[in-house]
């Protein structure tokens, strides 16, 4: 299904803002590490299933790290940083702060992220050229 060596990134493939992150995680992604698919298509599903992860509790970000496990909410977003081209791999720094506090943050915004940014009908459709990118 996918390469061994790269990194998965499954995401809300309706949300605008977890849409517009893939597309400047894509343009940043210098190394060519990671591959990218909606938590709703049936790569998304299966790669859940897999894992056991509850879909309910699952809804906007998870990085499959095939060298380590996966991660969630800000632990995903902060990994997921830490591979992009400088100066973004900084915002790593954030990791200092305590976990509880930011899930908090990462919850209220993957919370209200529909009514902020919007969503659409179905999920993104990748160009051609970033097809390679995603899976399914």
């Amino acid at each position: 299904m996918s390469s061994p060596t790269k990194k998965i990134i499954l995401f809300d493939g309706i949300c605008n803002l977890c849409n517009g992150a893939i597309q400047f995680i894509i343009k940043r992604d210098t190394q060519n590490l990671f591959l990218f698919t909606p938590l709703q298509s049936k790569a998304g599903k299966k790669l859940l299933e897999e894992r056991k992860i509850d879909t309910k509790n699952m809804d906007s970000i998870l990085l499959i790290d095939p060298n380590v496990a996966y991660y969630i909410k800000s632990d995903a977003a902060l990994e997921i940083v830490k591979n992009l081209s400088t100066p973004w791999r900084f915002i790593r720094i954030f990791k200092v702060l305590p976990i509880g506090f930011r899930d908090f943050v990462y919850d209220f915004i993957a919370k209200n992220r529909y009514r902020w940014f919007g969503k659409e009908e179905q999920c993104m459709i990748p160009t051609p050229e970033l097809k390679t990118k995603f899976l399914d």
